[in-house]
């Protein structure tokens, strides 16, 4: 079993019997603590929200920075008052077993898959051939067959996560040497490796540059949404304050403000 697959069912098994812990109340006047999937703070979304719902509420938000699956335990025990992230499994199994709560729809957006380009014009190609492809699960294997060299997103991100059932309907087991983890921002170790990625198209906007290109989007499995939830063991009004004010029109117009996200259907 890989090392993610382990991380992904250690995450779901935790989610068990809730241990009783006190409530700590806090007020409006406390900053609220909300963890944010990196990936949503390379592609500016959670700083939007982050700055818009400060202005219109005059609550500080502060901002943790976190793989979603880390970051979900920490809101389980506690530790954060809110979180956004784009793991819907585990978020659902948190949710489910009353580890967490309020969870609401904040956007909606999309992986897509980025590589390599060689040569100018139109005579430039990537060097296996996908661009344009729009079954990521024949793309992914089609690298693999290659052993293209690959930077898979860290383990616990959204990207890494939703990557798992990609990578089984290309029916291949990511591996080194070909395959190789990202130690920080997938995409930019990516540029700077030559290699393929995939990324939420928000980070891919906010960071693209030559000779790196778009090679297949549009595939359904790539969809993904963002969610933010509430703990149970903190109990600060912000956090419910913002959750109601992301499922209302001010939340919307924030969504689609963002360059490859869009307003989540409610």
């Amino acid at each position: 079993m890989t090392t993610s697959r382990r991380l992904v069912l250690a995450a779901l098994a935790s989610a068990g019997v809730p241990a009783v812990h006190a409530v700590q109340r806090k007020s409006l006047s406390d900053p609220m603590r909300l963890g944010a999937e990196q990936a949503l703070i390379e592609s500016g979304l959670a700083p939007q929200f982050q700055k818009a719902f400060g202005r219109d509420t005059g609550v500080a938000v502060q901002l943790v920075p976190g793989r979603s699956a880390e970051l979900l335990e920490s809101l389980e025990r506690g530790e954060l008052d809110a979180s956004m992230t784009n793991a819907p499994e585990l978020e659902a199994a948190l949710e489910k077993k009353g580890l967490a709560h309020d969870r609401r729809r904040l956007a909606a957006g999309d992986f897509v898959l980025v590589g390599p380009m060689e040569g100018t014009g139109k005579k430039a190609k990537d060097p296996v051939g996908i661009a344009g492809e729009r079954d990521v699960a024949a793309a992914l294997a089609r690298i693999a067959e290659a052993k293209a060299r690959f930077i898979g997103a860290p383990a616990g991100c959204g990207a890494q996560l939703a990557s798992l059932a990609l990578w089984r309907a290309a029916k291949v087991a990511p591996a080194a040497p070909w395959f190789v983890e990202a130690k920080g921002s997938p995409l930019d170790q990516a540029l700077a490796e030559n290699a393929y990625t995939l990324v939420e198209r928000g980070v891919w906007l906010a960071k693209a540059r030559k000779p790196f290109a778009l090679m297949v989007e549009g595939d359904a499995r790539l969809a993904t949404e963002v969610h933010v939830m509430r703990s149970f063991r903190v109990n600060h009004p912000a956090a419910k304050l913002f959750g109601q004010w992301v499922g209302g029109p001010q939340g919307a117009r924030v969504a689609a403000s963002v360059r490859g996200w869009k307003a989540a259907s409610r």
